[in-house]
């Protein structure tokens, strides 16, 4: 019989995903250049009579996740002429829906099926180029090289950092990011080495109470038998076979109804087999204070649930987890300062008593508990452990050659501003040449979607609706003659005359000595994998390394 879990006390120690095809309801009518507003996100062009382009656009879109693909989907769909060339930086297509989706939700990976649609049905339309960083350096595409050949740019390449804490011993070693973790589990080759150590101890704690953080706790207590069947690595599960980790607690600096996960992922965790879970100290009516009655739906739905708790009694279970609330990480500790051995948290309350939030009406109560604010007590405690996951978001970064194209790039929110249609904003008046009135006070051709236009929020459906608006706003602003890269016109100054697009920029790659892949040259790598993963009984084993990679196209 195990003993319960605490946390210490203050003071003490042709295909979009089924899921998705309602956002598909609205194609080609969608902001057509005639009387037509979107009544999806309420913009409207135009309704005078232009006369259609006649010739089509050429697109560079930077990113090959949900946000490039799903834009790419919609584009060719709005504009069946439209020429795209897909920029990713390493040889294998899908982003963060392949290096970033937990393994097992295959169900949710079965978006990037939308990219081969696209691949397969417009061969003559689009051209993926992988292994191809875009930026500054010997084996990059500047992105000077990028813009003389094409109508637009869309930047859609995500968010590729981790948020830090920036609080003390916050580089000691066993205090992991998250985005590092979710990486290494999920074959991404930038972290094909790191070292983890999942044999120090047998309590793991992960600051942050998303999705992420959920994740990367299912897939450390998950039983090994069932990881095996996805497509984790075997590096990985070997990994995950000597770890002594038995208990992880999850901690927020907020309350149960203010934490960022979903019932979905809460669901999954308490269904884990032979894993229990472990009640807050403080007791849900501390933590919760609101009568369950007056709950809007979604949260009286997530106060039951962790009201239940698990379906294996935490008494008898092999593992366990627990929800730590109102504990704001402080510092991480080390006596000798090298290797973590505690994390300092203090305590927080909220500001005013839930009940007093509630006015009856459910919406306004949603909006107001989610948001409910909290204050440090001041009070102290400590939580013993050699690992600790921070998984508190993902950031955006600025590509290098941004600012020479006079896209600007806000820090701070790790976005590119952008009039919320998708449209890049001018730093200044003038910059990136004259604008029309329909694009006035914006960087004419630049587009962007995805995490990089609104920040790192919401789930791969969120992207596609965001994706299909920054689509459909580009689209609108071809057929109304607004002013794109070059002013619009094409090779040679002429209007007429299609823009050099992958034909261009091929010879730029081919001069710099960038070995790209292509999409026929992935589905190599794609039958590699599956041919991999067949052996083992499972839909693909990921090959980790660059450098294998091309050795299998290059052999």
């Amino acid at each position: 019989m195990r003993a319960p879990l605490s946390l210490s006390s203050p003071g003490s120690s042709s295909y979009v995903c089924a899921a998705c095809r309602t956002a598909l309801t609205p194609t080609t009518t969608l902001l057509s250049t005639r009387q037509t507003t979107n009544r999806n996100h309420s913009l409207t062009y135009s309704t005078a009579s232009v006369q259609s382009r006649s010739r089509a656009i050429n697109v560079a879109i930077i990113g090959s996740g949900p946000a490039g693909f799903y834009s790419a989907y919609r584009l060719l769909k709005r504009l069946p002429d439209a020429r795209i060339t897909m920029f990713e930086h390493l040889p294998v297509p899908y982003g963060l829906a392949r290096y970033g989706v937990a393994p097992d939700h295959p169900e949710v990976k079965r978006c990037t099926e939308t990219l081969e649609t696209v691949a397969r049905e417009s061969p003559d339309n689009f051209h993926f180029v992988g292994n191809c960083p875009i930026g500054e350096g010997s084996d990059a595409l500047p992105l000077t090289a990028i813009t003389p050949h094409f109508d637009a740019l869309l930047f859609a390449y995500g968010a590729s950092k981790d948020k830090p804490l920036n609080i003390p011993g916050e580089d000691l070693e066993g205090v992991v990011s998250a985005r590092a973790f979710v990486g290494w589990y999920n074959g991404l080759p930038e972290y094909a080495d790191l070292d983890v150590d999942l044999t120090a101890g047998d309590t793991a704690i992960v600051i942050g109470q998303g999705n992420v953080a959920l994740d990367v706790t299912r897939t450390l207590l998950a039983p090994l038998e069932e990881l095996r069947k996805t497509d984790i690595n075997e590096e990985t599960v070997e990994a995950l076979s000597r770890s002594k980790v038995r208990d992880v607690k999850v901690i927020g600096r907020r309350g149960p109804l203010q934490a960022p996960y979903t019932i979905k992922e809460l669901r999954e965790l308490m269904q884990l087999a032979n894993v229990g879970f472990a009640p807050p100290p403080e007791g849900w009516d501390n933590l919760i204070q609101a009568p369950r009655k007056k709950l809007p739906r979604q949260l009286k739905r997530i106060a039951e649930l962790l009201e239940k708790g698990s379906k294996s009694p935490l008494q008898t279970s092999e593992k366990a987890w627990q929800l730590g609330f109102l504990r704001s990480p402080a510092t991480f500790l080390s006596e000798a300062g090298a290797k973590l051995e505690a994390v300092g948290f203090e305590k927080t309350e909220y500001e005013l008593p839930l009940p007093e939030l509630l006015t009856g009406d459910p919406q306004s109560d949603l909006n107001a508990l989610r948001a409910a604010k909290v204050q440090s007590t001041g009070q102290k405690g400590l939580v013993y452990t050699n690992l600790a996951f921070r998984s508190v978001g993902y950031q955006s970064e600025p590509l290098a050659g941004m600012e020479e194209l006079g896209v600007p790039f806000d820090n701070a929110r790790g976005i590119i501003p952008n009039d919320r249609w998708g449209r890049v904003m001018s730093p200044s008046l003038g910059i990136g040449g004259a604008a029309s009135a329909l694009t006035a006070g914006h960087v004419p051709g630049m587009y962007c979607a995805g995490w990089v236009k609104r920040g790192p929020t919401g789930v791969i459906a969120s992207t596609l609706d965001d994706a299909f608006l920054t689509a459909d706003v580009m689209a609108g602003d071809w057929e109304q003659h607004a002013t794109f890269l070059g002013s619009g016109v094409g090779r040679n100054g002429d209007a007429d005359v299609e823009s050099a697009g992958y034909e261009g920029v091929r010879e730029e790659i081919r001069k710099r000595g960038i070995r790209s892949v292509s999409w026929a040259e992935w589905e190599k790598i794609d039958a590699e994998e599956r041919r991999r993963g067949k052996e083992r009984g499972k839909e693909r084993e990921k090959i980790r390394r660059v450098g294998e990679m091309l050795r299998i196209l290059d052999s």
